[in-house]
Formats: C-alpha cells, structure tokens, sequence
C-alpha cells in the first residue's frame, strides 16, 4: 500500500482484528535490517490496535533470527510461501522426487530449530505444487507423508482450485495438520480476476466445512478489477452472514 498506516487502519475499521503479514527472513536482506521493520510493522499495528495471525517468510541461514523477527511481530508461525525463498530451491521441485524429498528434509530441520525458540513452521501453497511426480502421484501430497509433524500446513484453497484439486478433499487429507486457509473465489485460473466469495468457482462453504478445526480463516487477493478494501470487506461479510466463521 502507498500508504501502509492508513491501509491497517482501514482494515481495522472494517473489522478485521489480525493480518498475516509476508516478507520476513528474506534471505537477502541483512538480518539487522529485517528485525528493524518487524518492529516499525509492529508500532504500526499497534497504532491500528491489529494483531498478527501469522505470518509468510523466507528461511535464512540464522534461524534464530527469524525467530526474533516472528516474536517481534507477536506471531507464533511463520509459513513458506514459495520454495523460491528456500535457499538452494525453486518452485520446479514439487516435479523432482530428489529434489522434493531434499526441500522436505530442509523444512522438518528448520522447523525442529524454530520450534526450540517458539515458532511453529508451515508451508504455504499456490497452485504448482500439484505437479506430477514420475510414478504420477502429486508432489504436494508426497510432501506432506515427507513432512514431520511439526511442520503445519495454510491451505490456499483458491491456488488449489487452479490446480484443479478440491479444497475441501485436500484439507480433509491434510486433517489436523492444516491449520488455517487463505479464502477467495474467482474464476480459478491464474492471472483472472479475483471475485467475492460466493460468486466464483470456488466452493468455499465447502471448504470451510471440511476443516472445522481451522484456527484462522485469512480473505486475502491476489488480483482483483475491484477495489481491494471493498473486496476484503465484502467477503468477511459474506462468510459471518453465512456462519461459516466470526470475527473472534
């Protein structure tokens, strides 16, 4: 946002109580100068009276200060959006049965380090994790029985859409594991418009629905001919009026 102050504020006046910031322990940005604006993001939620649920990171060499940038925020999990923030790997490993088991073994060790300081570790998907390995499984999947139990899953259950899988099937697969979602609706293909929920392609009460233990329900866009405030609100409505989550 050109101006971030007054976008948190806005989002505190619609409602919203916690964001999910992203960005944190970007490996190429020195770790001094990461905590810094972990701590200036942080006054600024405070001004907002906002919370964290969590948030989306890269996984640098010092883990512990990763550690310090989520615990500076007030947050306790921090999710791998891509794998491209990975050092060493890129979104093509979800293809390569090698270099996918090497990117599990990366996360369950990063994630038993975390977890020594606080930090739960998760992984956050789009939808090119469900490319086919060589015996035709879906690399997504073949990570998950790779993963430790640590490691918990966001289920972006758009991105999962575009992939043509069910949300609903795959946070039933993922059980206890997942532990919130990222929810939008649309036409399910990649670079098409984001529209409200409930006027897409998106089953989204569905996907509700099969996770009933989910700790965060996250209205989020990733492209939209609307104006973004206007959507974000629109769906938060649309999921508290149709009892499919609450404000707290």
């Amino acid at each position: 946002a050109a101006d971030p102050d007054a976008a948190l504020a806005r989002l505190a006046e619609t409602g919203f109580r916690a964001v999910e910031p992203f960005g944190l322990g970007v490996p190429a940005i020195a770790a001094d100068e990461r905590l810094a604006r972990a701590r200036k993001l942080r006054g600024s939620l405070d001004a907002a009276g906002l919370g964290v649920s969590a948030v989306h990171c890269g996984l640098p060499a010092d883990l512990g200060a990763l550690a310090e940038e989520v615990a500076a925020l007030g947050a306790d999990t921090a999710y791998i959006a891509v794998p491209g923030m990975v050092p060493g790997f890129d979104n093509d490993v979800f293809g390569d049965a090698d270099r996918l088991a090497a990117f599990a073994d990366t996360l369950n060790a990063a994630a038993e380090t975390l977890a020594a300081s606080g930090v739960r570790l998760g992984y956050h998907n789009h939808e090119f994790e469900w490319a086919r390995l060589p015996d035709g499984r879906y690399g997504y999947d073949v990570f998950w029985s790779l993963a430790d139990d640590r490691l918990v899953a966001e289920l972006d259950v758009y991105w999962a859409a575009v992939a043509g899988v069910d949300p609903a099937a795959a946070l039933a697969a993922l059980g206890p594991r997942a532990v919130a979602v990222h929810l939008k609706d649309g036409p399910a293909e990649r670079g098409k418009p984001q529209t409200p929920l409930g006027t897409g392609d998106v089953d989204v009460a569905a996907a509700v629905a099969a996770a009933p233990g989910l700790a965060w329900h996250v209205t989020e866009i990733d492209t939209t001919e609307q104006d973004e405030f206007e959507l974000l609100a629109a769906n938060a409505r649309y999921l508290v009026e149709n009892g499919l989550s609450r404000w707290e």
